[in-house]
């Protein structure tokens, strides 16, 4: 369960790093409902406890508020022990001139796109869902003697798509630049207007083409294979021919060569030629 449990946080932390591009050291901050959780549960220090929940290379700063501590303090002896913890941790500046309740200052703390990138710490229920409809605020709350890290919820999730596919397609305004011409004087500006006018395209359609949105579907045909050519056998060559057969034949004014054949003569007609010259006087 352990393991299951610490690669469902890698992913987590992957999450928040390739899309809203959190970086170590993290930043935890901590409020007070975390703060005593931490010292019932004997979960100490924190911030090897972090360290090992975030599978950080190092262990990662805690911070609180002023508001925090406040509210803290009004709670009196039986969260002295918390507020002394609280007070050690390094402080976030927040721009309250007034105290203001604990849940209200890391909401202001955190703004509408958390821009100092940090990891909310709390027990708080009701903060925990204010927070999942902030896109980039990773929550980590406490079960007993353990730690979590919520899931992302589906507006994180929305908005880390829609802010990808911003990255990937350009805007009306960056065609616009493209499609304008430099010119250097008005001459060249009228004899080009004309050209322009014919090869230009309308925005709307590059910008259609840029996201992707045809106005056919068009899929690809599955067209048969050809066969594989391991499994062929290989085509037998042609005899190559001499270079008298590739010669053409010759001219009109050349006489062709006979061939003189030598008829050899048999023993019998030997003899026979030999009785006739003996005969003849």
């Amino acid at each position: 369960m352990r393991v299951k449990r610490r690669s469902k946080n890698r992913k987590v932390v992957k999450f928040y790093t390739t899309c809203f591009g959190f970086r170590e050291p993290y930043r935890v901050l901590v409020d007070g409902t975390f703060v005593h959780h931490l010292l019932n549960h004997r979960l100490l220090p924190a911030d090897d406890a972090l360290q090992s929940l975030l599978s950080a290379s190092r262990p990662p700063p805690l911070f609180t508020s002023k508001c925090v501590l406040a509210e803290l303090r009004r709670l009196g002896k039986s969260h002295a022990d918390s507020f002394d913890a609280a007070a050690l941790l390094a402080t976030a500046k927040c721009e309250h001139d007034k105290v203001v309740s604990a849940v209200d200052c890391v909401l202001s703390l955190i703004g509408e796109k958390n821009p100092e990138h940090f990891f909310v710490a709390t027990q708080d229920s009701d903060l925990r869902a204010k927070l999942r409809e902030v896109p980039g605020v990773p929550v980590i709350y406490g079960l007993k003697s353990s730690l979590f890290i919520e899931q992302p919820s589906v507006q994180q999730r929305k908005f880390a798509q829609m802010d990808e596919e911003k990255r990937l397609h350009m805007g009306k305004s960056e065609y616009q630049k493209l499609l304008k011409v430099p010119s250097d004087g008005k001459m060249a500006a009228s004899e080009n207007a004309s050209d322009d006018k014919k090869n230009r395209r309308p925005i709307s359609s590059l910008v259609k083409n840029a996201l992707g949105v045809a106005d056919k579907s068009k899929f690809k045909k599955k067209r048969p294979k050809g066969p594989n050519p391991l499994s062929c056998k290989k085509k037998k060559q042609k005899p190559q021919l001499s270079a008298a057969q590739n010669q053409g034949p010759k001219a009109d004014g050349e006489a062709k060569r006979k061939r003189v054949r030598k008829r050899k003569r048999s023993h019998k007609d030997s003899k026979q030629m030999e009785t006739i010259f003996m005969i003849d006087p």
